[in-house]
């Protein structure tokens, strides 16, 4: 089958045995889903949720703590791809595959719930060719015997059913992070394999907002980068600043799409801070790669750690 009857080949998520039919937001789908449907909840007691930065922005905003303590009780990462970047999904409760928000009444979050759980059961299929700089979205429909809600008398178009999950939003502010899981992607082995503290650097950036913050306002970050103190005024108290920054930084270092201004004197800086001599290879490694937090993915039963 070739690339151009199924774009899929290029997409970020796991393959799957199945390729879904492409739908576009106009195909018109038959469902419901509410309290009294017999299979109520059904979907969420064996879940397999991937999360976008903006889940999770929202999701501890919600629960008042903060990313890193959300990403140690709530989530697990899951790598892409061997040896390539992280991603992040839902915990189950413990001994089981249960969602930890599940109650009697529904979702215990539903206001704030993640992308994937709005869009059910419409998959979203982004895709990017490695000859095109855009990514492409469709559709599937996803059928799943334990889910009744395709028999109920109701029938809409899935940009309908988007507008009324209000994924208009959530898409808008989980496209930057999708266009970077899917360059990643078809950009090939090079890309592949990154250096751990690439994919470290990655993953908070990406899920980790308030370590990501702490480094922002590191000595480190402040000698290396030029940010007028408006910005850095935005950045310190606007999570949605930060995380669109988060997208900069790792464009600028990992794909030299330089948008942040560095300090004319940053490489002397950063070198007598590490106290080393700029030899060649130092300073062509220090330009390419700037000064970056020390960090471990949290972890349950991690205690906090200093990214400075």
């Amino acid at each position: 089958m070739s690339d151009d009857k199924n774009p899929l080949a290029d997409s970020p998520i796991p393959s799957s045995p199945v390729v879904p039919n492409q739908l576009s937001g106009d195909a018109v789908i038959q469902f419901r889903c509410h309290k009294g449907i017999d299979c109520f909840n059904a979907c969420c007691r064996n879940i397999d949720i991937m999360l976008t930065p903006y889940d999770i922005v929202r999701l501890k905003q919600r629960l008042g703590i903060t990313s890193t303590e959300f990403l140690r009780q709530y989530t697990v990462p899951f790598e892409f791809a061997n040896d390539g970047v992280a991603g992040v999904k839902l915990k189950p409760v413990e001994g089981g595959m249960a969602c930890q928000f599940m109650n009697d009444e529904g979702c215990s979050v539903y206001e704030d719930r993640p992308t994937a759980c709005r869009y059910y059961p419409v998959g979203l299929l982004s895709t990017r060719r490695q000859d095109e700089n855009f990514d492409r979205a469709s559709y599937a429909l996803v059928q799943e015997n334990h889910c009744h809600g395709h028999f109920e008398d109701r029938k809409l178009t899935i940009d309908e059913y988007r507008k009324e999950q209000g994924l208009e939003e959530y898409d808008e502010k989980g496209r930057l992070w999708r266009q970077q899981i899917l360059k990643m992607k078809s950009a090939g082995p090079y890309i592949g394999r990154m250096s751990l503290t690439s994919r470290k650097f990655f993953f908070m950036a990406s899920y980790d907002m308030d370590r990501f913050r702490e480094f922002v306002k590191s000595e480190g970050f402040n000698t290396t980068y030029d940010v007028d103190a408006e910005t850095m005024d935005r950045l310190l108290t606007d999570d949605l600043a930060l995380m669109e920054f988060g997208d900069r930084m790792i464009r600028q270092i990992m794909y030299a799409e330089n948008t942040i201004p560095m300090k004319e004197d940053a490489l002397k800086t950063h070198l007598a801070r590490r106290g080393n001599k700029p030899a060649k290879d130092d300073v062509k490694a220090a330009e390419e790669r700037p000064s970056m937090a020390a960090y471990e993915m949290p972890q349950d039963g991690d205690e906090e750690k200093n990214t400075e």
